[in-house]
């Protein structure tokens, strides 16, 4: 069976984008006879590695969260060993990398690579200079085509000059739509468990609690919008290093009692984070590549407030299907968040908008299929039976 390795430079803490979509490209992979191997820095949680279960795909772990480069890349080179896959693809990882080159050298046909990397605060795409570039040419050279999970990103990767144009594809992101249900008990049981009063409205936000996805803004819109409309819980959907500082932030502000922090939670979409939630923000400050939590709140029928950063516009219509608005501008922020809490069926309009966006741009399952094609899996096959065949000759 012809095998695709997928190695990724995290953890698999919840059925997020990450693991969705690594479930997707295994079934799809399935369906045309190739097995999937599927890396990651720890053991996924029993939850997610039930979720990741299928009959191609075997789970293994490649180097722990804090190994050195070194420690990596011979953990790295020993799955190749084990496997021989036709194809390796990099997620996560820093786009210079010696990864390609020890699966070159261990007979790796193709080698991807995904960019889903966001950039600092103001960030501006550059060319870069010549000696970068010819270094960069030159450890990227067996990189046979790097993945943009949206224009921003593309933009971005190809005007380095570290390869040429023609080696960079734009492929969204995407949700399982499969998942997406309307189920008002989950939402029940979702505020039952955090004891989120049933008359209070819910604004949330999903994300790693660090400054860069805007926690701090917030908590600030919600003590603006707290101060005209007390029927609202302001909920935190995630973890993070700053999480206590930010808890404390919360209680000097006076708006404890109107902010809920769930931790993480390993299924948002069964637990019905979305569902639950009457309006979802995302109020990053630096330039978000893509914004997998926004597309998601948008496939469940959220209008969506975020900032007008990165990649966020290529999701969000403002004005359609939710408002966008400039990064620390908290003002603006509680103010959009207050409309949208006072109009019903302004919600469900935007939130229709939305979902329909979602379907027609950000489907998981159309977008892997365009993955699959970048890999021209027949190609590889035809190439591996050749292989075979010849070896078979070889001890006959």
């Amino acid at each position: 069976m012809p095998t695709l390795v997928s190695v990724f430079e995290v953890e698999p803490l919840r059925i997020g984008g990450t693991e969705t979509f690594a479930r997707e490209l295994s079934c799809q992979l399935g369906e045309r006879g190739w097995k999937s191997v599927l890396c990651f820095q720890s053991e996924p949680p029993e939850e997610v590695r039930r979720f990741l279960d299928l009959p191609n795909v075997s789970l293994k772990v490649y180097a722990g969260p804090t190994a050195s480069t070194y420690k990596a890349a011979k953990g790295i080179a020993r799955i190749i060993r084990d496997y021989r896959p036709e194809i390796l693809h990099l997620h996560y990882f820093g786009f210079i990398n010696t990864y390609s080159w020890i699966a070159r050298f261990q007979s790796v046909k193709q080698v991807f690579f995904t960019d889903h990397h966001s950039r600092p605060s103001g960030y501006i795409a550059t060319r870069a200079p010549l000696w970068k570039r010819t270094i960069g040419r030159a450890v990227n050279k067996p990189l046979t085509k790097v993945i943009c999970v949206s224009n921003y990103g593309y933009t971005c990767m190809s005007s380095f000059g570290l390869l040429p144009r023609d080696r960079f594809q734009m492929i969204y992101n995407g949700v399982d739509l499969s998942r997406v249900k309307c189920d008002r008990q989950r939402a029940l049981d979702f505020r039952r468990r955090y004891s989120i009063p049933l008359d209070r409205s819910i604004v949330t936000q999903v994300s790693w609690i660090i400054p860069e996805k805007g926690i701090m803004d917030f908590l600030e819109t919600a003590r603006l919008v707290t101060r005209q409309n007390r029927k609202v819980q302001f909920v935190v959907v995630g973890e993070g290093e700053y999480r206590q500082e930010y808890m404390r932030r919360a209680v000097e502000m006076g708006i404890e009692n109107h902010v809920t922090w769930t931790g993480n939670v390993e299924d948002p979409f069964g637990e019905g984070v979305f569902e639950a939630a009457d309006v979802v923000c995302q109020f990053s400050r630096w330039e978000e590549v893509f914004g997998w939590m926004i597309a998601e709140g948008m496939a469940h029928g959220k209008p969506v407030v975020a900032t007008r950063v990165g990649g966020i516009p290529e999701l969000v219509q403002d004005q359609e299907s939710g408002y966008l608005v400039d990064r620390g501008d908290t003002e603006t922020m509680s103010n959009k968040v207050l409309t949208l809490l006072n109009d019903a069926s302004l919600r469900e309009h935007m939130g229709g908008k939305g979902k329909n966006i979602v379907r027609q741009k950000f489907n998981l399952r159309d977008n892997v299929a365009k993955l699959i094609s970048s890999y021209r899996l027949e190609e590889c096959s035809v190439a591996e039976g050749i292989r075979v065949a010849r070896l078979q000759e070889g001890v006959s």
